[in-house]
């Protein structure tokens, strides 16, 4: 069979929507939108929640730290469902039986109904994998790094857009009639709603590849020659460079899942700010994603270029490095102003470094790219869990204590003592896991590629992105 021309892209051309790369680049980051914005959905409405169910503080502390954890399995799981069935298909599913337990989550009656609802919604923290996985099969590699880290970043937002989105939910269903405190489970109910028809979208406007879906390709005869049966999940476990990208990635996206579920309370008890005026801090944070991640895939494709794919981890130690200086700093901070502006930087530094890391996984290993960015992308999530429970430890422990020294006292000191308890151990917790991600930083400079790998990676000279248009020779088997 002759060989057929691969319509990657190598240019993102956002406005060129003919174009299956852009179109599925556009439906993929709108779905992971979606999928992050029903994920941390609930977190404006946890006064309501506790109220209406009666949760503990520990319940509380569980809430947040099941809604990470059941998202590490389905990492693990779903980029390897990528490599055999395609992105495509694994995103419909994933949308679609995603959403019951976001909708379930509005009906729930009891502590561990909600318990049991926010493990399952931790499902859909996968998406994360299929969208880099679909952009890595949809963009060139002189530009994979810009996209993947464009396409994660904008879905992201999502995990910080609810604190203006879903409060707007509820005044509009309140609106029409419904009870005020029955309006955060409304909204639950709806955004589900939502994430199911994005699946139906998902199907039937993208492919899996440029040239078409894994099945059809099969059927006819062809495949892309990407050798991936070639590789065994026991094969990728044994590279030590993906358990390096793992422990990264844990300290910059699980801190950033972290710091979504954690820093309302933290500026409230800091700062004695209102939960509105907090939640739109976390909201400026968030917004951070629609250019900062991108840009750590930008300087991580020209670090690239500059010094071939060693540049690419350096500029990588670099930013997770600067991730960790900027929350230490954060975590001493009394001044709002001051903690406001190392808020906004750690922000930029910590999307930057998470883009930087998929602007290395696509060449880690190219025979499973869904298996690596599985593996990698569940880091993020096991890091959420760790810190999240570090947090809660100290926290937890610094209340009772405040507690037990303050009895006796009026109800509002011993607030006040508890916020200044939970306030001062949280702070510590910055501190420990900003250390962490400084040395994190140092050790990443310790993953290596052979010569090789240097070679076959090598910019042609002299060749701009224009010249080489939209087409790019690949090779297909019969």
């Amino acid at each position: 069979m002759d060989n057929l021309q691969s319509l990657k892209a190598t240019k993102l051309n956002l406005l060129n929507l003919k174009s299956v790369p852009i179109r599925t680049f556009w439906i993929s980051s709108i779905s992971f939108f979606m999928c992050f914005f029903a994920w941390f959905g609930i977190v404006p409405f946890m006064p309501d929640v506790v109220r209406d169910l009666g949760l503990t503080p520990d319940q509380k502390w569980n809430s947040i730290i099941l809604a990470v954890s059941g998202t590490v399995f389905a990492r693990l799981l779903i980029g390897k469902l990528c490599d055999k069935y395609g992105p495509r298909l694994c995103y419909t599913w994933l949308l679609m039986l995603g959403a019951i337990p976001v909708i379930l989550s509005g009906l729930v009656q009891t502590p561990t109904q909600f318990l049991v609802c926010r493990l399952f919604i931790g499902f859909i923290g996968a998406s994360f994998v299929i969208t880099q996985v679909h952009t890595s099969l949809m963009f060139a590699p002189n530009i994979v790094g810009t996209a993947n880290a464009t396409s994660a970043g904008w879905g992201n937002l999502g995990g910080g857009a609810n604190r203006l989105g879903m409060p707007l939910i509820a005044a509009t269903v309140v609106a029409f009639g419904v009870a005020e405190a029955e309006a955060w489970r409304y909204s639950m109910v709806i955004v589900g709603m939502a994430c199911f028809l994005m699946g139906i979208v998902y199907y039937f406007f993208t492919q899996d590849t440029p040239e078409g879906n894994f099945k059809d390709l099969k059927a006819s005869g062809v495949a892309i020659e990407k050798k991936k049966d070639e590789v065994g999940f026991l094969a990728v476990l044994k590279d030590y460079r993906i358990w390096i990208l793992f422990i990264v990635y844990a300290a910059s996206f699980g801190i950033e899942l972290t710091v979504y579920g954690t820093m309302d309370d933290y500026l409230q008890n800091t700062f004695q700010l209102e939960r509105l005026t907090a939640g739109n801090i976390v909201l400026s944070f968030a917004l951070m994603n629609l250019f900062a991640r991108t840009l750590g895939g930008f300087f991580g494709d020209r670090f690239g270029k500059l010094k071939g794919l060693r540049g690419r981890v350096l500029f990588l130690s670099f930013i997770l490095t600067l991730q960790g200086v900027m929350l230490v700093t954060f975590s001493l901070t009394t001044s709002l102003v001051v903690g406001f502006i190392f808020l906004i930087l750690f922000s930029l530094s910590v999307q930057m470094a998470e883009g930087a890391t998929f602007s290395v996984v696509p060449f880690i290993n190219k025979k499973a790219i869904g298996s690596v960015s599985g593996i990698v992308g569940a880091g993020g999530n096991v890091g959420a869990f760790l810190a999240a429970f570090l947090l809660k430890s100290k926290s937890a422990l610094a209340e009772k204590t405040a507690i037990l020294e303050n009895q006796g006292m009026g109800e509002e000191a011993l607030k006040a003592a508890q916020s200044a308890a939970a306030s001062m151990a949280v702070s510590q917790g910055y501190m420990v896991i900003g250390f962490v991600v400084i040395l994190t930083g140092i050790v990443a400079l310790a993953i290596k590629f052979s010569p090789a790998d240097e070679k076959e990676n090598i910019p042609i000279q002299g060749i701009d992105d224009s010249q080489l248009g939209s087409l790019q020779p690949i090779k297909v088997k019969n």
